[in-house]
């Protein structure tokens, strides 16, 4: 994923990337690469550099030093023709509320030169891309967030770029209509469209990127698919619900033997839960999850759930951004 040298498969190829305003690093010198039609989440916490990355991707600001190329041009030397190649949405929807769905997209072409029948192609297309149909000839600021975002996202392919991309698309949405736009999402990678992702949240990147690449400070922490980067936290984990709180104990002296993560300490208030749980590590998988059931079974303990689960993208987060 990072420092790899530009091939006719790629969409973006970021080379030591630095930006600078005075004496504040905002991008310390970054490197990456996304494959042509694949879904990268640029992941980080607010102030990690992640819109800083799209705005200079997009030659709405240039950057101090390093290199950037959108399909194989320059975003500094060749800016005009990475602009015909991109698009962008900001963290929230670029539309006029008082325009309804089809007037706004109307708009959006007209402002890129697409006029007449061929306009009105597009823009049929998109309403049926994206499921519009039942909204065209509403006003946009009568709809929901989740559709809001789809007609802006709509708005953003009229002239059909190579590249989309999206800082924080979901911010401020509802569950409904963040799985809506992630639905939307997972649509223009069937179209073969490349996506930059901006996100603060794991479990939209988890579910969207084809690869992640993990910002904090201005600077790549980690890349990587999303299992690659799990597996540096460690193995999966048994999870033990267990029935009876007073087992707590004595199924702790039956996992001898196995590496504890968890377990709720005397006088703690997970101690005092009804159905405590207990996490073990299972460098075996399945392995592991059935020795804890045969060591349980022999001593008749009761048990709410037990199950294998993988690390998730939360505990990579966590641990890469407390050590960097």
């Amino acid at each position: 994923m990072t420092s790899a040298p530009e091939s006719g498969t790629s969409a973006i190829v970021v080379g030591d990337l630095v930006k600078t305003y005075g004496e504040v690093r905002a991008l310390d010198g970054i490197s990456f690469e996304v494959a042509r039609g694949e879904v990268l989440g640029l992941l980080g916490p607010n102030g990690s550099g992640k819109t800083t990355t799209v705005t200079l991707l997009s030659t709405l600001q240039r950057p101090t030093s390093g290199s950037a190329r959108i399909c194989g041009h320059d975003v500094v030397a060749e800016a005009a023709r990475v602009r015909e190649l991109v698009s962008l949405t900001g963290q929230y929807a670029s539309l006029d509320e008082g325009l309804t769905t089809i007037e706004n997209l109307s708009v959006f072409g007209r402002l890129t030169g697409l006029r007449g029948r061929g306009l009105g192609a597009r823009i049929d297309e998109l309403i049926e891309q994206f499921d519009l149909g039942a909204v065209r000839d509403r006003r946009v600021g009568a709809l929901s967030g989740g559709m809001q975002r789809r007609v802006d996202i709509a708005s953003a392919l009229v002239t059909r770029p190579e590249i989309l991309f999206l800082d924080e698309p979901t911010t401020g949405l509802d569950p409904r209509s963040r799985a809506s736009v992630w639905d939307t999402v997972a649509g223009l990678r069937s179209a073969g469209i490349t996506v930059l992702l901006t996100t603060q949240y794991l479990e939209e990147a988890d579910r969207l990127a084809d690869h992640i690449v993990m910002l904090n400070r201005g600077s790549v922490v980690a890349a990587g698919t999303p299992g690659q980067l799990k597996q540096q936290v460690g193995a999966a984990v048994c999870e033990v619900t267990l029935a009876q709180r007073d087992d707590t104990a004595r199924v702790i002296g039956l996992l001898d033997g196995l590496e504890l993560v968890e377990a709720p300490a005397d006088g703690t208030a997970a101690a005092a839960t009804v159905h405590p749980r207990l996490v073990v590590r299972a460098p075996r998988g399945m392995a592991t999850v059935s020795e804890v059931i045969t060591r349980l079974q022999g001593a008749q303990i009761d048990v709410v759930d037990i199950g294998l689960r993988q690390p998730s993208l939360d505990e990579v987060f966590l641990q890469l951004t407390e050590t960097h």
